[in-house]
């Protein structure tokens, strides 16, 4: 098999149910989530297996399933098998839950960076942030599957989550915006009166 085909040298691409143009929305939405998986590939290879066990689990999951995500919102045709579902979502907000239990109180902005890991994992929440907008623009102009959307949403929070955790686990703390005021408030501080 050739890699190299030819057929995309007049600036069209094949989707599942015809050709578009290569800077067709859906291409540009499935082709954004594709970056986010390349940049997953990276943050793992940064991670110590001994350390981020199962978080190399998930990520490798993850990967898995923005493979399904760009195999849904490549289907242009009449005939379309959505892969991703409600239930994707239902499990990243249960693991953000439980990678959340490691991270301190939040209480300010914070800015991408700390450990190599952290840095890694916020540069996959700030693609998935480019997808999920790319993913409304298709959303809003063609059919697809809208839990693509919802599943790219929670996934950026995920990654913000677990870039927090990358830092904790590495004994950094998070680096905090300053020119700001305490934005976030734990629970407990409300219910002492403090704002």
């Amino acid at each position: 098999m050739k890699i190299y085909t030819r057929t995309g040298d007049e600036g069209k691409t094949g989707v599942i149910g015809g050709r578009v143009s290569k800077d067709d929305i859906r291409v540009e939405a499935y082709g954004t989530v594709d970056e986010v998986n390349a940049f997953v590939g990276e943050a793992i290879v940064r991670l110590d297996p001994a350390i981020h066990a199962d978080l190399l689990q998930d990520l490798t999951e993850i990967q898995h399933e923005l493979f399904d995500a760009g195999g849904d919102l490549a289907q242009a045709g009449k005939n379309r098998r959505y892969m991703v579902t409600a239930e994707m979502v239902t499990r990243l907000e249960a693991l953000i839950d439980r990678y959340e239990q490691e991270c301190p109180p939040l209480e300010r902005f914070i800015l991408p960076g700390g450990s190599p890991l952290s840095a890694a994992l916020h540069v996959c929440r700030v693609l998935t942030r480019r997808a999920e907008r790319l993913v409304v623009s298709l959303c809003r102009e063609q059919e697809t599957n809208v839990e693509v959307r919802r599943y790219l949403n929670r996934l950026s929070d995920f990654f913000f989550t677990v870039a927090r955790v990358a830092n904790v686990r590495a004994g950094m703390a998070d680096v905090e915006y300053k020119r700001g005021v305490r934005v976030f408030h734990t629970d407990e501080k409300k219910d002492q009166g403090t704002t």
